[in-house]
């Protein structure tokens, strides 16, 4: 079970390449919310490796802060964008 971990942190170091030089903001948006999935994906495989219930209840708020946390960056570069127009 633990190449599950190394898999994952594999396409989290993908994913943070394209959050460095992802060629548009879009871009490394998406890069960041793959990211934060997939450490959502790290604690919710640990926590059922372990046994240890409430972490579960950790991924479910890390999910979604992160969600609310995209949605207000998108809606920040946006209105940016419409502005600079």
């Amino acid at each position: 079970m633990m190449y599950i971990f190394w898999i994952l942190m594999a396409f989290m170091i993908i994913y943070l390449v394209r959050v460095l030089i992802g060629p548009s903001i879009w871009d490394r948006l998406v890069g960041f919310s793959l990211i934060s999935s997939k450490i959502i994906l790290l604690i919710v495989v640990y926590a059922s490796i372990m046994e240890i219930n409430y972490y579960l209840d950790f991924a479910i708020a890390y999910a979604l802060l992160g969600f609310i946390c995209i949605s207000f960056i998108t809606i920040f570069l946006r209105g940016r964008l419409k502005e600079e127009k």
